[in-house]
């Protein structure tokens, strides 16, 4: 027989995020192709929300949790991996976004973007890829970044300079990891209909909402499309990729 080898029958995943959008399509994705999950995310009723919308097998552990307190993260995430077990993989979903002028963009308004996008998924990365917390056969970290970590748009300074951070942290991560057989790669979406991109700017003008429409060649996409692709790289089907990025973005780069 075949081996399905975008199968998660068995393996352990870390979701952050998992309370709305592409986190929440990413624990739904994976629950369906057998994965054992562990939710994390900051609004408790949205997890269970989450969870009540899987249709997996396998179980279900959840985790209400601010990822920028870290010294909690810290104790919380080890202490739940002991009843977990060790982790196959980690998709770092959790994250802000912001439309604002570079003008107004202040030290403070930056480092806030750095400590949840960028300083809060390494910090959970390093507890997580410890001896005892990940399996030693190996395993997959997948970041959920941005096209804006390619290329340019106004008033996206701030979102931007986090998600391409990500993209080199992840590169160089992906060469250090390796002799562990971790891989670690990332995962571009253009614009994506979730309750995050419903309350952007554009959202709310028709004719500005159309003109981000149509720079998609295949138009605006689902949370969904983006949780069929962390599956490939968890899954055994993607173990030859590392220190990539994969653009799933409608054609929006191709342009």
């Amino acid at each position: 027989m075949l081996q399905n080898n975008f199968s998660l029958q068995d393996k352990k995943i870390v979701i952050t995020g998992a309370s709305s959008g592409i986190g929440r399509a990413c624990a739904i994705s994976c629950s369906e192709w057998g994965a054992t999950l562990l939710l994390v995310g900051r609004n408790g009723e949205e997890l269970e929300k989450t969870k009540s919308m899987l249709t997996g097998a396998g179980n279900c552990t959840l985790l209400q949790l601010d990822l920028t307190q870290f010294d909690e993260v810290s104790l919380k995430i080890k202490a739940l991996v002991d009843l977990f077990g060790a982790v196959d993989g980690v998709i770092h979903a959790a994250g802000i976004s912001t439309t604002l002028p570079f003008r107004n963009c202040s030290p403070e308004k930056m480092n806030d973007f750095f400590q949840v996008n960028v300083v809060a998924a390494l910090h959970l990365t390093q507890l997580l890829i410890k001896p005892g917390c990940v399996n030693a056969n190996g395993a997959s970290i997948v970041f959920i970044t941005s096209v804006m970590s390619q290329v340019g748009e106004s008033a996206k300074v701030l979102y931007s300079m986090t998600k391409g951070a990500l993209l080199a942290a992840s590169r160089s991560m992906a060469i250090e990891l390796a002799p562990k057989k971790i891989r670690v790669n990332c995962i571009a979406p253009g614009v994506v209909d979730t309750p995050m991109s419903q309350k952007a700017y554009y959202s709310q003008n028709s004719a500005l909402k159309e003109k981000i429409t149509k720079l998609h060649p295949l138009g605006l996409g689902s949370a969904e499309d983006v949780a069929n692709a962390c599956v490939y790289l968890l899954s055994h089907a993607g173990r030859w990729v590392t220190g990539t990025q994969l653009m799933v973005d409608g054609g929006y780069t191709a342009r």
